[in-house]
């Protein structure tokens, strides 16, 4: 299959590099030095799963002057996603699909907004994973896996040749979802109060999670995030938050999340999709979220100085 990567971070880079390895036809889409990085030297990636490097690999800057492609994966920033999406359109045909892998829950009505509905195959993808150095990825925990499907739930034939192509590679397990709202919602679940616990005490999961007040706090926003799922229809699994606060728990020691090392470095974060999504749905849902209310206004202020204001 023809793919295009756009947004080759940690997640775009390491799955799209997964499938170059694996021999499908892959053009990345990046800026800067990392573009420049992965033209000279190739796309390398160090991995818990076996280490590898993708030389030449097709890179770009523009999506006009990238050839059409059968898929899309769109692994921009949350906050990119609508600009990034309208910039696609060159590399679609009509029966090219985007599949989206944001965390929150708003990314794949955002894209279909700009480049149609009907070419949206909404995503969830575990892994972590970042840009250590210009053209290198490095994957430093959890077993990468990618879970999508349609939205009404169908197994149509792009979500199993994709599904074909993703589980064939190395280092990735891929699955079809019947109910890809609920995923996104079981990782949102996680993502939101882990970024924002992590962010909030400037410590790594190791360090936090093992303080009783601090758990309490990450217990309560899962509660939260629990709670507004309901009120949109959305019915996580029995037991998702033990099974959440579980998984937090065996996560290694050192475990950070993008949100908390982009605020800590002063870089723009996902705040407003993740914690700030939590309190804006819930606000029109009339719920109340004080745990991450919290959290959203305590961080809020080093956001919007990573922005300027």
């Amino acid at each position: 299959m023809r793919f295009a990567v756009v947004g080759s971070g940690g997640v775009g880079g390491y799955f799209g590099g997964r499938l170059a390895e694996a021999g499908h036809d892959v053009t990345f889409l990046a800026r800067g030095a990392h573009l420049t990085a992965i033209r000279e030297r190739g796309l390398r990636v160090e991995s818990t799963e076996g280490d590898f490097i993708v030389a030449p690999a097709p890179a770009a800057e523009d999506p006009a002057l990238v050839e059409p492609v059968d898929i899309v994966l769109l692994a921009v920033k949350t906050w990119q996603v609508k600009d990034a999406a309208a910039r696609l359109l060159p590399m679609l045909r009509d029966d090219s699909a985007v599949l989206t892998l944001q965390n929150g829950v708003e990314a794949p009505d955002e894209a279909a907004a700009a480049c149609g509905s009907g070419r949206v195959i909404p995503g969830v993808c575990r892994l972590m994973s970042y840009v250590a150095e210009p053209g290198l990825i490095h994957h430093a925990g959890v077993t990468p896996r990618v879970e999508f499907g349609e939205t009404d739930g169908q197994r149509s034939k792009r979500v199993e040749a994709l599904h074909t192509a993703l589980d064939g590679c190395r280092g990735v397990a891929a699955t079809i979802s019947a109910d890809i709202q609920t995923a996104l919602w079981d990782k949102f679940l996680f993502i939101a109060p882990f970024s924002a616990v992590g962010a909030v005490t400037r410590s790594p999961a190791g360090v936090w999670r093992s303080v009783p007040e601090t758990r309490a706090l990450l217990s309560a926003a899962m509660s939260e995030v629990a709670a507004l799922a309901r009120c949109r229809g959305v019915n996580l699994p029995e037991g998702s938050i033990e099974r959440t606060l579980g998984f937090t728990d065996r996560l290694p020691a050192e475990a950070t999340a993008s949100m908390q090392r982009d605020l800590l470095d002063g870089k723009p974060s996902e705040l407003e999709a993740q914690t700030g999504g939590i309190v804006r749905l819930a606000a029109r849902a009339g719920l109340s979220v004080p745990a991450n209310a919290f959290l959203y206004a305590a961080l809020l202020p080093a956001e919007r100085r990573a922005r300027g204001a």
